[in-house]
């Protein structure tokens, strides 16, 4: 009777009664999610079905907790092999011990100068150069339903430019020549149909390269390399635009994440700190020294269910099979912060969770480009 009603496409290891021999697995994948995320680790080990589900094929998983409404945030990671244009896509779940999750490859295969941005649920994959030419693509990814779709193409081919979602909408800017008249366009993504919007912005304050994109305080900031901007959708056109605050500025130096209403960079000692757009003021995050390496440079962070998370590239400390061969693979590690803020604005930093993950058939000298936190 079970072979029957059992789907050809399911995995093997799915079929029904196979997850909890009393129950049919659709009623067992509905009690399965409803556990927390935290027991998955540990219900992975209890059979190959289990480990099959939680692991290898967590679609229906995924589908049952989206129908709870249950979600969790995860880091998805994007990596660049030393010899492909194309990148690589993966999730990594908060929980230490679970295996990255590869995501499908996008439909255009763009370089690292892409930039993402993310509604919480979906990613954008926006720009980029494709076999060194820029492009206008825009790329949707759906990590629940693991699939890729095309979005509105951009007005202006794009590299490096910034990117964030902010109360809705898509913004853009920068990565072209600043003489275009589409240096900053916006995209409403409440509307299936919607198409880019061009914004007005002064040539004087446009730049091109941008490393780094935030939502704060109300506004969207973007810092380039000579000097950051930001943006307020509530002001009028002439005045949306204008020079971050100096002290942000000179703060700000590559990737950073806003947790709580503060912003976290790392500084060129390595030194991971927070501002506050309140006070105009950076202050170091306490308590990091001894748990966390000094992050000079490769690392990156995130947003991740209200912790701040750090992702930068380890080291394979094992042997491979031959005698003193050091075995080839990407070794990317990370780390769950969470920030107190004390007297005096100063902030506390303590690791909660903290793991090193394996990718073994990543070619070895991938790094790290994109690191965004999504809702699942």
């Amino acid at each position: 009777m079970y072979t029957e009603l059992t789907s050809p496409s399911q995995p093997p290891e799915l079929i029904r009664g196979s997850l909890i021999p009393a129950l049919p697995d659709d009623l067992a994948v509905h009690c399965i999610a409803l556990l927390p995320r935290a027991a998955h680790p540990s219900l992975a080990l209890v059979s190959r079905a289990f480990h099959a589900l939680l692991c290898r094929h967590p679609e229906p998983l995924l589908a049952a907790r989206r129908a709870l409404r249950l979600s969790d945030s995860h880091i998805l990671l994007s990596l660049r092999p030393p010899s492909s244009a194309s990148l690589l896509f993966f999730l990594l779940l908060q929980h230490p011990g679970w295996p990255p999750l590869p995501l499908p490859s996008p439909p255009v295969p763009v370089s690292s100068s892409s930039s993402v941005a993310t509604d919480g649920s979906r990613l954008f994959l926006v720009g980029g150069s494709v076999a060194g030419v820029p492009s206008a693509s825009v790329q949707i990814l759906d990590p629940r339903a693991r699939s890729w779709s095309i979005g509105p193409r951009l007005s202006s081919t794009r590299e490096f430019a910034a990117a964030v979602v902010h109360s809705g909408v898509l913004f853009v800017a920068g990565g072209c020549v600043p003489s275009s008249p589409f240096w900053d366009e916006a995209l409403d993504l409440s509307s299936p149909n919607a198409k880019w919007k061009t914004l007005a912005s002064p040539v004087h304050l446009r730049e091109k390269w941008m490393h780094g994109c935030a939502s704060l305080a109300g506004k969207v900031l973007a810092v380039a390399d000579r000097g950051g901007l930001a943006y307020d959708p509530a002001a009028p056109p002439a005045e949306a635009w204008a020079p971050v605050s100096p002290v942000l500025d000179m703060g700000w130096k590559g990737r950073a994440a806003v947790v709580e209403g503060i912003l976290y960079s790392y500084d060129y000692l390595g030194q991971v700190k927070g501002y506050d757009p309140d006070s105009d003021s950076w202050s170091a995050v306490e308590g990091l020294e001894r748990e966390l390496p000094k992050f000079l440079c490769g690392a990156t962070l995130a947003n991740v269910g209200g912790l701040l998370y750090l992702v930068w590239e380890g080291k394979w400390k094992g042997k491979g099979k031959g005698k003193g061969e050091v075995r080839s693979m990407v070794v990317i590690e990370w780390a769950g912060i969470e920030v107190t803020r004390a007297e005096e604005g100063r902030l506390r930093g303590k690791v909660v969770s903290r793991d090193t993950v394996l990718f073994p058939d990543v070619p070895k000298g991938s790094t790290i480009t994109h690191c965004i936190a999504l809702e699942l």
